[in-house]
C-alpha cells in the first residue's frame, strides 16, 4: 500500500455522484477505494508501470492482479 496520498479533484454530475456513493455503500466499499481499483486498473490494461510511494520496485500488471 502506497505510504503518501495525493488529492484527485473530479467533478461529475450530482445524479451520477449519488448513484455511485449508494452502490459504493451497498457493496461495503468506499468511492475512494473503487476509484483507486479504477485507476490501478486503467494503468495495468494499458502496460502502464507505476512505484507506489513508498516501495522500491514498480508494480507489474501482474503484481495488480494480486491486490
Amino acid at each position: 500500500m502506497e505510504l503518501k496520498t495525493a488529492r484527485l479533484t473530479v467533478l461529475i454530475d450530482p445524479a451520477k455522484k449519488k448513484a455511485f456513493e449508494s452502490l459504493c455503500a451497498r457493496q461495503d466499499v468506499t468511492p475512494s477505494q473503487v476509484v483507486r481499483r479504477l485507476i490501478r486498473d486503467y494503468l495495468a490494461s494499458h502496460g502502464e508501470s507505476f512505484t507506489p510511494s513508498g516501495l522500491a520496485q514498480p508494480v507489474t500488471e501482474d503484481d495488480s492482479a494480486a491486490g
